[in-house]
């Protein structure tokens, strides 16, 4: 069976390369490695370069295929560098530039399969550099902030966060991704979109500010964007949080005397010391960091806290210092009660 799909693939006409390309789902995670090894990923990627939208359809879901990797479906060691070693090949075959086009098609469906197989070949560190030289960082984040000119799915918007999101791991992109816009883009995802595209959203942009002066300072200094973070870090989710008070972080350590009045301006000491208690690990250390760098006054104008909030503000952090819970005298509600205090 799989020399006939591989035989189809290579040297079958039109309906033979439709029917094999859609029978190499149903193939196993090993014997679709295989068969990609076999010579069939430049007949795939011919189909893509035509103009018959059923090739294309069928070719993209047969790279699909042999490409994805999947923790249920190999969660073998041999079978993930199976899927490396196939998106590499992918790659290094053309399918990139080809994809490219593909993106630009007016077939929405095909589009959004694009996407979701540039992030699939994104996942692969090898194939980063290529893609970001290829031009589809600026494709990816045009389709992202023409949303409201299209019908683009959910699934599609979070594909495109995902493969920035790779593409942004490796430290040579970022000047690109920053460079065409993708700090302003992220901002505007955030607490505007759904919480799986916010978390999204936000995740790339802590990765942006986090490698590049240009894109702190570009985030820092857009107007709206620390409110912006700091509605997320009181409503977003607990990963959503987490790189909130992270962005946060970083703002307020690059320029204190800056940004502090403006941070607690938006009331974040509240939602601070509440991380501060129920975040996760990395959220609850940097919001302790944050807030030691708000709480301290000196220098400071008197306006920016009401003396009674310092005071409350200070038994908050002393009691989280102490720790929280039965053994620590206090409880979680009764620090929460206080903390809820700072609000009003």
């Amino acid at each position: 069976m799989e020399e006939m799909v591989v035989e189809a693939l290579l040297f079958g006409d039109r309906q033979a390369q439709l029917l094999a390309a859609r029978q190499l789902a149903q193939f196993s995670t090993k014997q679709r490695h295989n068969i990609a090894q076999k010579g069939i990923v430049p007949p795939l990627i011919l189909m893509l370069s035509t103009s018959d939208y059923e090739a294309i359809e069928a070719a993209l879901f047969a790279l699909l295929s042999i490409a994805f990797r999947s923790e249920r479906l190999a969660p073998c060691a041999y079978f993930i560098q199976l899927s490396v070693t196939t998106e590499i090949l992918i790659a290094k075959s053309g399918a990139i530039a080809v994809l490219l086009d593909v993106l630009q098609c007016e077939n929405r469906f095909l589009v959004e399969l694009g996407v979701a197989s540039l992030l699939t070949l994104s996942s692969c560190a090898s194939n980063k550099l290529a893609i970001a030289a290829s031009g589809a960082i600026s494709l990816l984040l045009e389709l992202l902030n023409s949303q409201s000119n299209n019908s683009m799915s959910l699934q599609a918007n979070l594909d495109i966060l995902s493969t920035l999101h790779n593409l942004s791991t490796c430290h040579q992109v970022i000047p690109s991704i920053v460079s065409y816009g993708g700090v302003a883009t992220s901002l505007g995802l955030i607490n505007l979109a759904p919480e799986l595209v916010t978390e999204k959203a936000v995740a790339l942009l802590e990765n942006l500010v986090s490698s590049s002066r240009i894109a702190l300072e570009e985030a820092a200094g857009t107007a709206g964007a620390i409110q912006c973070l700091v509605e997320a870090m009181e409503e977003g989710s607990r990963q959503c949080k987490e790189h909130a008070v992270a962005i946060l972080l970083q703002v307020c350590d690059s320029c204190r005397d800056r940004y502090r009045g403006m941070i607690l301006r938006e009331g974040a000491m509240a939602a601070l010391l509440q991380l501060s208690v129920d975040g996760t690990k990395r959220a609850r250390d940097n919001a302790k960091r944050l807030v030691l760098l708000l709480r301290d006054c000196s220098n400071c104008s008197q306006t920016t806290e009401q003396p009674k909030n310092i005071v409350l503000m200070e038994q908050i952090m002393r009691q989280i210092e102490q720790g929280v819970g039965e053994t620590a005298g206090m409880s979680v509600a009764v620090l929460e009660e206080m903390i809820s205090k700072l609000r009003t």
